[in-house]
């Protein structure tokens, strides 16, 4: 068996996602050196953190934080890039897993119930094939042992690209076009709330407004990476 696993390995390798150099055996969708390099935030360990601050005086959070910092031309970006648009669906459950084992230790982030991915339109996720926070939102459940929902809240309106636009063109464009349903599922739950990344806050803030109709729901939000 571990013949033909080799064999197979020259034809169609397994590489790192994010420098793209073949993975050894014991290595998983990123490469040891890679994962060593990661520029993590650490947060989570953080109240009043960056990500936190952004949402400050606009939506009530529990707690806010996202696992790297996001840098132009960076590793980072490889990753995401790959996760969003080459089809890599396992970069997220497989940073959602590493970094579902640090909230789970956190004090801000261990009372979650249950994980909700910033939804994607139908049309939209039906020409991607998938929700890339979905995949996210996956392995923070597995590695937090708490239910995923990708069900009760839903995108209305399929907004246009939020690249290059301002900070308010980004809030115009996805103020109102969030909702929920079955809320009672969520009545009195932490909910953690995860995109891929963080730039304005926009999106989230827009997810936080619909998901704040449930009763006494409580609001924390996390990300792969926010623009450092």
């Amino acid at each position: 068996m571990s013949f033909l696993s080799d064999f197979f390995s020259l034809i169609y390798p397994n590489v790192c996602m994010s420098c793209g150099k073949p993975l050894l055996h014991h290595e998983n969708c990123v490469c040891s050196l890679c994962l060593h390099h990661l520029p993590i935030t650490d947060f989570h360990l953080h109240k009043d953190n960056p990500v936190a601050q952004l949402f400050w005086g606009k939506v009530n959070l529990t707690s806010a934080a996202a696992y790297l910092y996001f840098n132009k031309g960076g590793n980072v970006q490889h990753l995401i890039h790959q996760l969003k648009y080459k089809g890599q669906k396992q970069v997220g459950s497989f940073l959602g897993d590493l970094y579902g084992a640090l909230l789970k230790k956190s004090q801000f982030f261990n009372t979650i119930d249950t994980v909700i991915p910033v939804p994607l339109h139908p049309k939209k996720q039906k020409l991607r094939g998938y929700n890339q926070s979905g995949y996210f939102a996956m392995g923070l459940s597995k590695s937090m042992n708490v239910l995923l929902d990708e069900s009760t809240l839903y995108r209305t309106v399929a907004s246009e690209t939020q690249t290059k636009k301002s900070r308010y063109n980004r809030w115009e464009n996805v103020s109102t076009i969030f909702a929920i349903k079955d809320s009672d599922t969520l009545a009195g739950k932490h909910v953690l709330l995860v995109d891929d990344v963080i730039t304005t806050g926009s999106t989230i803030e827009a997810c936080v407004n619909a998901l704040s109709k449930t009763p006494e729901i409580k609001i924390s939000v996390a990300s792969i990476a926010t623009a450092s």
